[in-house]
């Protein structure tokens, strides 16, 4: 029988039978994962009435962009982790939270705890404090871990064969004086890796999972009311347990009470469970609703006897027409539907309560329209009166199977995803409301409709704001087993009798815990975690309990019976496209990773879209992954710098293979994340066969909240803007334009513009949770046909004349006072160039092969880009000039010819005895210098060997007085972009300043390029510079300029290590490399965007620049008319 809360407890210590007795390591048995936990359940929140569950939710609802504003990434979200935890339990009288500073010390392994440190007598005040919930390590204590694959101990389960730092954490709490006549539960909604708990001295529990709850019930140990004792919960947390040997996905090792710890009064009878199911009709029409409801009922003898002396019932009120009315007054009136008892209709071994109703039109829940629901389960004793509620949010909507095909309310959805972990760069695993709110508004606001709990289930609110904000979501057990993979000896978990327990209860935790939640769509089993006869049990119990949702599991090749869902890893398009045409295959293929997001990578994302977009099949994907996950740390500085994997000496570590973020950890968007959003977005628009086809890919919601918009543009300037109207194109459906018939024509049939390019908009007329009205779901660039035949650029000569001096090895030439240009012929290299008396040009003009390897170049070992790279010395080129001469000198025209070989230098820089013969290419440069300053580069590069891998870049380098950095171009921007990541960067023109330009990634490497060049500038503040641009018949070209060296950007390991020179390092390439990131363990920069080492040639136009004059202007004069 349950004592109430103010049972004396004195005579109870002694009955309890404490598991760790006698030496017994229950943290190192995989068949002992917990002792007194109460079974799992979803979220209760101990409403006292209808009344006030509602209010509790339209408080709670009451969320939207604005919240993001608060979000703090810096020491401040310490604060804000308190006030969160605070806020989550505001309204609910029967939750306490225990959130706060309590008394922490730190052993060095379990037997160094402190002797009986769960007394109530023991003395704790030379004790440290630390914030409850966080990560000890998150504030000074031991020190965080990150490892991809392999365990930061050895594998030998079920034992922690290392020093395991223990945390004794202890504080003290009164139960409210209203609470008296309750039965108190002590919550602990995650603690990693596994604890115990006492209160009042007695043992109460342990647990494992470091990420599902773990709840006890404390009735009978808290002091009585009349006392005015304090109750003591002490609790010892341990880093490891054969728990972690399941526990090994990729990110950081952090430790401790990382979410809240609260306190439930629940009354002697109480609502303990409770299951939400939804059936739709045929056409959607009406749905019939099922509440399974679970009553604890210690106090009575039958389920009968419940029923006998109380009333279950269950109420769904319409929260989408609150906010109509004032205030709370009429949040009664939004019933939509009364749930009755009914005979029981549950599967066999239910032994709980089935309530049924109908709701009539409901509005269902999706993404696009996450319609919503307040559902309220309450208890009546004989008499009518109210004992105890619980209430949630949930929708109604339909997900079930179809041929090759996920269905949502019988729409085959397209999945637009990221993997999210939970990452705070101050807080590790600790949650803050606005964080997770600023998280959703950039995906929302990115085209991102989904979300994989990668791996593990995460905090109850995240559940929540998916619902409001519309998010699809995979719910992911807590089990991955990835370094199992690394021995030979050592087998799988899942493939052990011994662990099935185990695997069982976090798959069964997180299902109940989260099984009303409308966002789910799908369970999953784990990640990475091998195949084997327990995958097979957890997909049994799944399928078995919950029929309302599938289940997903990559692991043992994505195709296994465990999965609904063909769910491979960073498979390439050809292969899923291969599969998706597999007519004996009929479940649809959803990657649930793709797209490995490190560093500047991304590329050839929009080739899986052509894919996805255009084959039956294949439902989309979710990229790998949301944000970097850096942790703050000081820096010698004293200024706080991303961190990552040995930068707090942990050993052993996977270095910076935690950053794969779209995002840096404060959540700014990364330049790939908009490329990610117009993969994704939701209106399409091309231009094919003479008319312009607008699709509107969504499922649900037509056109009508949408505002179109153009702007086109010639040369790179605006001819005109206006509205498109459009007819109201409904969901799944296109409408076409002839282009001709545009409100643009006139502008493009009056303009003398060599290339035309026009721009279609779609804007959001009205604000919505996730944003403010007039925010851009959709953008698309089409180049509309050109008006004339585009014919190589020449130059139009001048009259103007110039001086040529030949000074010993320098060649100088100039105009007055306008221009001087000196060329060194011993280096072949033009040393100084003058506008206007005003250095421009430092050095230069360099060919250049070389790039600082990204993260996707170093990726694969021996078979890695840069591997073959240094095996070949492309890292290691010196040009020594062959010739250089001087040649057709007339008063209006020089021409200077330059040759250069590409040789290998050794450790120290200098040329072997051998170095010519093994020059990598050749090079053939000639200078064109006219009498307007125009000087035309034309470049020949012809590789010695064929035997070379592919090359990084093509191209010319020069330095530039740092003064230049003023930057306007013409060309793909204004963001970075690359060869293979360049759909969302729209032609035109821009303008930024050099330092601008630079993309901080937290691990240095080639970076900032703009794609498709047509001209640039390079300015000082007064005007004076250089302008540079495709000349003759040479296509754009990519472009980058940085205040830091190639050689400093693959010298640096951080970011902030970054020096920078004393002049601007500008790269003007014929050819680039693109970026890859199908992933980034093996070179995978699709062969379209290779470089293959053959001959190469190119022109490139540069010429002074002045105030007085435009880069628009020059280019322009170079066109053939």
């Amino acid at each position: 029988m349950a004592q109430s809360a103010c049972t004396p407890m004195a005579s109870l210590a002694g009955q309890r039978d404490f598991p760790s007795d006698n030496g017994y390591k229950v943290w190192e048995d995989q068949s002992f994962i917990k002792w007194r936990k109460r079974d799992p359940h979803v979220t209760l929140h101990c409403h006292d009435s209808v009344e006030g569950s509602l209010k509790f939710w339209y408080e709670r609802n009451k969320v939207d962009f604005v919240v993001a504003n608060s979000a703090v990434w810096n020491d401040d979200a310490v604060r804000g982790s308190l006030d969160s935890a605070a806020f989550w339990v505001k309204g609910l009288p029967f939750v306490k939270s225990l959130s706060g500073y309590w008394n922490f010390f730190l052993a060095a392994n379990p037997n160094s705890v402190p002797v009986n440190f769960y007394d109530t007598e023991f003395q704790d005040s030379e004790w440290q404090t630390l914030p409850v919930p966080s990560n000890w390590q998150m504030h000074g204590f031991d020190r965080p871990i990150y490892t991809n694959v392999i365990y930061p101990f050895p594998l030998d389960p079920p034992s922690i064969l290392v020093d395991n730092p223990t945390g004794c954490y202890r504080t003290y709490f009164n139960i409210p004086k209203e609470w008296k006549g309750r039965r108190i539960l002590l919550h602990f909604e995650a603690v990693d890796s596994a604890f115990y708990a006492w209160v009042n001295g007695v043992p109460i529990g342990y647990s494992q999972d470091s990420r599902l709850p773990a709840e006890f019930e404390i009735t009978e140990y808290c002091h009585p009311f009349e006392s005015d004792s304090k109750n003591v919960l002490a609790v010892q947390v341990f880093r490891w347990s054969d728990g972690s040997y399941l526990e090994d996905q990729d990110h950081w090792w952090l430790s401790g009470i990382h979410r809240d710890v609260l306190l439930l009064a629940k009354p002697q009878v109480f609502i303990a469970d409770y299951f939400f199911k939804s059936e739709l009709a045929e056409n959607f029409s009406c749905a019939d609703v099922q509440v399974e409801v679970k009553i604890d009922n210690s106090q009575e003898t039958s389920k009968d006897g419940v029923l006998t002396n109380y009333t279950i019932e269950a109420a769904l009120y319409e929260t989408g027409s609150w906010y109509n009315f004032n205030g709370y007054s009429d949040l009664l009136s939004s019933n939509v539907a009364n749930i009755k008892p009914t005979p029981s209709t549950a599967s066999l071994g239910f032994h709980g309560y089935v309530l049924a109703g109908r709701i009539e039109m409901p509005r269902l829940w999706s993404a696009e329209q996450p319609n919503l629901y307040a559902l309220v389960v309450i208890l009546k004793d004989a008499s009518g009166h109210v004992l105890d509620c619980e209430s949630c949010l949930v929708g109604i909507r339909q997900v079930s199977k179809a041929p090759k095909q996920l269905l949502v309310n019988g729409h085959p959805v397209i999945i637009r995803g990221v993997n999210r972990h939970e990452h705070h760069p101050r807080l590790g695993k600790t949650n803050i409301e606005s964080c997770m709110v600023k998280d959703l508004l950039v995906m929302k606001q990115n085209n991102i409709n989904a979300v994989r709990n990668s791996h593990y289930p995460q905090h109850p609110r995240w559940y929540e704001l998916c619902n409001l904000f519309g998010m699809y979501m995979i719910d992911e057990a807590n089990i991955e087993t990835h370094g199992f993979d690394l021995s030979q000896r050592v087998k799988h978990p899942t493939s052990e009798p011994s662990w099935a327990a185990a695997m069982m209860d976090r798959v069964i935790g997180m299902v109940e815990r989260d099984k009303n939640h409308a966002c789910i769509i799908s369970w999953s089993l784990g990640n990475e975690s091998g195949y084997g006869p327990n995958h097979s049990a957890l997909a049994g119990w799944v399928r078995g309990r919950d029929l309302s949702r599938v289940v997903h599991y990559e692991g043992g090749g994505s195709r296994t019976s465990s999965t609904d869902i063909i769910c491979p890893m960073y498979m390439r398009v050809w292969d899923i496209v291969k599969i998706a045409k597999d007519p004996s295959e009929t479940r649809p293929l959803i990657l649930c990773e793709y797209s490995h997001s490190m560093g500047n990578s991304n590329g050839n994302i929009h080739e899986y879209w052509e894919a996805i977009d255009s084959t039956f099949g294949l439902q989309g994907g979710f990229i790998w992954e949301w944000v970097d996950q850096a942790l703050l740390k000081d820096g010698a500085d004293g200024r706080k710098h991303w961190a990552y994997g040995g930068d707090f000496g942990d050993v052993p570590n996977d270095l910076n293979f935690c950053l794969n973020g779209l995002t840096w950890p404060d959540r700014t968007p990364h330049p790939a994340l908009l490329e990610v959003k117009y993969v994704y977005q939701p209106i399409k628009v091309s231009l094919k066969e003479g008319k312009l086809q607008i699709t509107n890919t969504q499922f649900y919601e037509t056109t009508k909240g949408l505002e179109f918009s153009w702007i086109a543009n010639g040369d790179g300037r605006e001819l005109g803007t206006g509205i498109l109207s459009l007819p109201l194109i409904g969901p799944q459906s296109s409408f076409d334009i002839e282009w001709q018939s545009g409100p643009w024509y006139s502008l493009w049939a009056s303009s003398f513009a060599e290339e035309f390019f026009l721009t279609i908009y779609a804007k959001l007329l009205h604000p919505t949770r996730w944003v403010e009205a007039g925010h851009v779901i959709s953008s698309t660039q089409v180049q509309l046909p050109g008006k004339r035949e585009i014919v190589p650029h020449v130059i139009k000569t001048t009259d103007a004349t110039f001086l040529v001096e030949v000074l010993g090895d320098t060649v100088r030439v100039r105009q007055q006072n306008f221009w001087e240009i000196e060329l060194n012929t011993q280096t072949g290299t033009i040393e100084s160039w003058k506008v206007e008396g005003v250095t421009v040009m430092k050095k230069g003009i360099f060919p250049c092969f070389w790039r600082a390897p990204t993260d996707n170049d170093k990726g694969g070992g021996a078979d890695s880009y840069l591997s073959k790279w240094k095996a070949a010395h492309m890292d290691s080129l010196l040009y020594i000039k062959e010739n250089c001469s001087v040649q057709n000198t007339t008063d209006k025209l020089v021409k200077i010819v330059v040759g250069f070989i590409a040789v290998p230098t050794d450790e120290k820089h200098s040329i072997p005895e051998s170095g010519k013969a093994n020059a990598l290419f050749k090079i053939d440069m000639i200078y064109t210098i006219y009498g307007s300053g125009d000087v035309i580069v034309e470049c020949k590069v012809k590789p010695n060997s064929s035997n070379l891998p592919p090359l990084p870049r093509v191209g010319l380098e020069f330095h530039l007085e740092e003064s230049m950095n003023n930057i306007k171009w013409y060309g793909k921007g204004p963001f970075e972009c690359y060869p293979d990541r360049k759909a969302a960067a729209h032609v035109g023109f821009y303008e930024q300043k050099v330092g601008d330009m630079h993309v901080p990634y937290i691990v240095p490497g080639e970076c900032s390029g703009r794609a498709d060049v047509r001209w640039v500038t390079f300015q000082s503040k007064d005007g004076c510079g250089i302008y540079a641009s495709i000349y003759g018949s040479s296509p754009p070209m990519q472009m980058s300029a940085s205040y830091y060296t190639t050689a400093e950007l693959e010298r640096a390991t951080h970011n902030e290590e970054l020096i920078e020179g004393d002049n601007i390092e500008v790269h003007l390439d014929h050819k680039h490399m693109g970026v890859g990131g199908d992933d980034s363990w093996s070179p995978c920069v699709h062969d379209k965007y290779l470089i293959p080492a053959l001959p190469y040639s190119f022109s490139i136009r540069l010429c002074p620049i002045t105030r007085a004059t435009s880069g628009h202007d020059i280019y322009k004069s170079q066109l053939q008319s």
